[in-house]
């Protein structure tokens, strides 16, 4: 870099507007404070050079310690002679299956998680990871397993059988064609052209997980699954590779099956995109080599993800946060469609859907941007309060104190009546709320958003809860479902499910 010329010596009695040299005034000054500022901007140039090639030495190193771990990852071609593919748009789009591969787990450990049995090598989840063009936001869409789907022409990599498309559900192209069909069956059901294949198995899942130290995950109720073991009471907690395994699988937790369990793996990715991020990890090149040298040695990718595109995908996520990710399941339009010989599916709602890949194509984000709500974190609760019906009564002598906690419950999601009442007694100096025992997760949900109010079981009152609002009432506190809602189509974002900062 060339040194800029000096500025002309100025002597110092004239810069200060004193009398030049030879005149009468004082005598100028020492000049080492002008000489020292003059050497200020060499120093500041060195600092910067010097600095630059830190950071050009350290992308050095992290290039050089991970060339040769491409090695570690067995490959698959999963794009071989592929013909009339969609459009490529912008940004990078990874087809992303778990498959129930388990040949690196001890027998202890298989015991310990409910994996016995033979692997079936099936898809039991299926995502489309984007990764945007300026690297700056993730956008994973769930494909439900059991979505009805229609092959193109394909031939049986087996048998070398030739086999006419047809309908079937979109876990069994993996079984019939592999990563290949599966592929195309995706790409013919969405129009995105898919750019990398990952397939990550119960083996790699545990290791990537324990690799990190864990992973944080929340729930405000009590998870039990006697079919994979799991048992989480009401709390935070840092779940080891197992424990997340199970986690992820489970699927006898609730009514809603499988669109519950992609919510939980939703929730449960947002939780690891923040451990990652947040851990140092993605800024040490030695500790990203061995992070990912324990990962890649049980998953498979396509032929052409290599080093460069490890190096990138770590740069992106060293910006990332759980406000850079947003997930969703592709929108269903017809629940249980009955198809002969394939059973139930999933039909996919055709113009939420085209909607949905429009944006990925056009690398554009999921939802509308919301910025966060300035304040604290709102308190997490078991029931969605958008399904919570409230009426409120104001118990106390001061007008309008009913319809104040009216709007403030309304703002935070719940459905009161909008018509508040004065209760008959105008002197209660407790807030209550009244409640039907069945509907005892309603309050406590509704008791979170009213500190220090009294809970008061009242049976036969109905799905509708009562807030006797007291003379010790002070505020609302905001609130917020506990896990990501399951309706299908909704997107929600990284930060809106992960743990709150402990």
């Amino acid at each position: 870099m060339p040194t800029p010329p000096r500025p002309p010596r100025v002597p110092a009695a004239s810069a200060r507007g004193g009398p030049p040299p030879g005149g009468r005034g004082p005598r100028p000054p020492a000049r080492r404070p002008a000489a020292r500022r003059a050497r200020r901007p060499r120093w500041a140039m060195r600092a910067v050079t010097a600095l630059s090639a830190v950071v050009l030495a350290s992308a050095g190193i992290g290039h050089a310690v991970l060339t040769g771990l491409d090695a570690d990852i067995a490959r698959v071609d999963a794009f071989r002679d592929m013909k009339n593919r969609p459009r490529a748009g912008a940004g990078t789009n990874v087809l992303m299956v778990g498959t129930d591969g388990r040949d690196g787990i001890g027998e202890k450990e298989r015991r310990a998680y409910r994996l016995g049995g033979a692997a079936c090598h099936c898809t039991d989840t299926i995502m489309i990871v984007h990764l945007s063009e300026d690297r700056d936001r993730a956008s994973v869409v769930s494909l439900p397993r059991d979505s009805y789907a229609e092959t193109p022409e394909h031939v049986d990599a087996t048998t070398g059988e030739r086999h006419r498309g047809h309908p079937l559900k979109l876990n069994a192209a993996y079984a019939e064609g592999g990563p290949q069909l599966t592929v195309r069956t995706v790409e013919k059901m969405t129009g995105v052209k898919i750019d990398h294949y990952l397939e990550v198995d119960f083996t790699s899942f545990m290791r990537t997980v324990d690799v990190l130290g864990g992973v944080r995950i929340c729930t405000a109720q009590r998870l039990k699954d006697s079919y994979t073991g799991l048992d989480l009471p009401a709390g935070s907690h840092l779940l080891t590779g197992g424990q997340a395994l199970q986690y992820v699988r489970s699927r006898h937790l609730d009514g809603a099956s499988d669109l519950s369990r992609m919510a939980r793996q939703q929730r449960f990715l947002a939780a690891l995109v923040d451990r990652a991020s947040s851990s140092g990890i993605l800024l040490n090149p030695l500790r990203f080599r061995d992070v990912t040298r324990a990962v890649l040695g049980s998953v498979r990718a396509d032929r052409g993800f290599g080093t460069d595109d490890l190096l990138a995908l770590g740069r992106a996520m060293r910006g990332f946060s759980p406000s850079s990710s947003e997930f969703t399941t592709v929108p269903i339009g017809t629940m249980g469609h009955a198809v002969k010989g394939i059973g139930s599916t999933l039909k996919w709602d055709p113009e939420r859907s085209r909607r949905l890949f429009d944006a990925l194509r056009e690398d554009r984000p999921l939802a509308a941007h919301r910025s966060r709500p300035a304040g604290p974190a709102p308190v997490r609760v078991p029931v969605d309060p958008r399904r919570i019906r409230v009426q409120v009564e104001n118990g106390t002598e001061t007008d309008g104190l009913g319809r104040r906690v009216d709007d403030a419950l309304h703002a935070t999601g719940f459905g009161t009546t909008r018509a508040p009442s004065n209760a008959a007694d105008r002197t209660a100096g407790r807030t209550v709320i009244s409640y039907d025992p069945r509907w005892d997760r309603s309050a406590a949900s509704l008791h979170a958003a009213l500190p220090g109010s009294e809970l008061r079981a009242v049976k036969g009152q109905g799905a509708t809860l009562r807030v006797l609002v007291g003379g010790d009432f002070e505020e609302v506190v905001k609130v917020a479902p506990a896990d990501p809602p399951q309706e299908s189509g909704t997107v929600v974002r990284g930060d809106e499910v992960v743990c709150g900062k402990e």
